[in-house]
């Protein structure tokens, strides 16, 4: 057989291209859906380790405004029709996670020889639910997953002994908000070993209003669904080591030196962001596996391949410290987020009304300072209409009367009471 599609991924985004979340979302759910299609499958050689195409995905945006979990689903569903793909619990213990990798072994023939591998992708609505950041033996497990480690991986459990897995690999597509982050992840995880393994992709803005997606999906919409499962089963059986041209070892090469050049001008705050910063170059040549098979059965990473994924991972970076950023803040700062994700929510809200909701949760002196604070930081702003104050989302208000400008037909803000 041979594939209906050009590229899976662009396929996808089309696909998915009449929900409301942005397409960043879609990119990176395509990402993690074509990472469990192909496993331990596929690597890249580099004698003393492997670079395997798994990858830690976390959506990051304020509840109900970008839709991370259904964003997740769209792509899973495709993935879940192959049957030869395992998937683990949502909700687990590093001993759970032991043993579901245990029980998903497998050997698969490549070239002339059977290689064992335990694969698992866990898809999870609530981040939360998988990982207590506070759990160091998980956070540990997850760690040493991430990298995909040749060989015996063995891990003991005090009453039922030890588990012995063979070349185990896990992908993880995880939804959480900067608010859990903010109030479960200490201060010395951010940049360290787990999260410097992380892809965190944000999102605070509804790409489109879709009110009936049924109704605007095309008709071929069917069809092309098949055609992504049609096209990811035979993704799915893609085997042997990747390996990279001439032009992508050239062009790899130069960034990598680069990349260590740049280092005293690191972008990111450096103690934090250090352990990210060295393993940038994992990150892009994960990615620049899952671009290359989205495009052709060749197993070849070309210049394009690697240079896209720089790209596309550079950009990540502009939003990591808007994530984090109330990571070990105080209390105050906690409770200004609280209100901006509350006035973006509903773009502009009636200063009474925004009270009333946040009156059971914080003081009205709270809230007010917090307010103030946002004001004077210029996220939000006071409008006067009709007798009443509304606090609004400046951004979205900007983009508005950019768009109306523009003859894009925007309309005007909606008013929440």
């Amino acid at each position: 057989m041979s594939r209906r599609l050009a590229n899976w991924i662009d396929a996808y985004l089309d696909y998915s291209g009449h929900s409301e979340a942005p397409e960043i979302f879609h990119f990176w759910t395509a990402v993690s859906v074509l990472a469990g299609a192909l496993r331990r499958r596929v690597w890249i050689e580099q004698a003393y380790f492997q670079w395997t195409p798994n990858h830690y995905i976390i959506f990051v945006a304020p509840p109900g405004i970008v839709s991370k979990s259904t964003t997740a689903s769209i792509g899973m569903k495709l993935l879940r029709q192959n049957q030869d793909i395992k998937f683990g619990p949502d909700s687990v213990t590093w001993q759970a996670l032991t043993e579901g990798l245990a029980a998903s072994a497998e050997e698969v023939l490549i070239g002339q020889e059977f290689i064992p591998m335990s694969c698992l992708t866990i898809v999870s609505s609530e981040f939360g639910t998988f990982l207590d950041p506070h759990d160091r033996a998980m956070v540990d497990v997850l760690v040493s997953l991430w990298d995909g480690q040749i060989g015996v991986w063995e891990r003991k459990t005090k009453t039922q002994g030890s588990d012995i897995i063979v070349n185990p690999w896990l992908n993880i597509l995880a939804c959480t908000t900067p608010k859990w982050i903010a109030g479960n992840f200490p201060d010395y995880m951010i940049g360290g070993g787990f999260t410097s393994r992380c892809v965190f992709v944000y999102g605070d803005t509804k790409r489109q209003l879709v009110a009936y997606p049924a109704l605007s999906i095309p008709r071929n919409f069917h069809a092309r669904e098949q055609d992504l499962v049609h096209d990811l089963e035979l993704i799915s059986q893609l085997a042997g080591p990747m390996t990279l041209s001439q032009s992508a070892i050239e062009w790899g090469t130069q960034w990598y030196a680069q990349h260590y050049h740049e280092t005293t001008n690191m972008p990111l705050e450096e103690s934090k962001w250090g352990g990210y910063w060295a393993r940038k170059q994992t990150h892009i040549h994960k990615l620049a596996m899952i671009l290359s098979a989205a495009e052709s059965d060749t197993l070849i990473i070309d210049r394009h391949h690697l240079a896209d994924a720089a790209a596309i991972v550079t950009k990540l970076e502009e939003f990591l410290p808007r994530i984090f950023e109330l990571v070990g803040q105080t209390p105050d700062a906690r409770i200004s987020e609280t209100v901006r994700e509350l006035v973006a929510s509903h773009y502009a809200i009636d200063k009474a009304a925004l009270f009333k909701m946040l009156v059971k949760t914080f003081s009205p002196k709270e809230v007010e300072d917090a307010l103030a604070s946002s004001i004077r930081a210029g996220l939000i702003g006071l409008r006067q209409m009709n007798g009443r104050t509304l606090v609004v989302d400046l951004e979205k208000e900007l983009y508005d009367a950019a768009a109306r400008s523009q003859g894009a037909g925007a309309k005007p803000m909606s008013i929440s009471e």
